[in-house]
């Protein structure tokens, strides 16, 4: 019998998310380079997150992102 995957997503709005993601990056003694390599995306990428010009964002990326950073956004699913 073969297995299927079934992805699950949600949908929330986190006002804000850009700016926190942002202060904690200015925080982090690591450079955006290495944050976004930790996190498994591009720099431009990155900066598009912080500046809230994407308009959605998968969790394992946020997960990823939180990751990197030694953080936690408190962003339940």
């Amino acid at each position: 019998m073969e297995l299927t995957l079934m992805r699950v997503t949600f949908s929330k709005e986190i006002p804000g998310l850009g700016e926190k993601i942002k202060a904690l990056r200015k925080a982090s003694p690591k450079s955006l380079t290495e944050l976004a390599a930790e996190a498994g995306i591009s720099t431009p990428h990155w900066h598009r997150v912080e500046n809230e010009k994407i308009q959605e964002l998968p969790i394992e990326t946020l997960r990823s992102i939180e990751k990197a950073l030694g953080a936690e956004l408190g962003i339940e699913t």
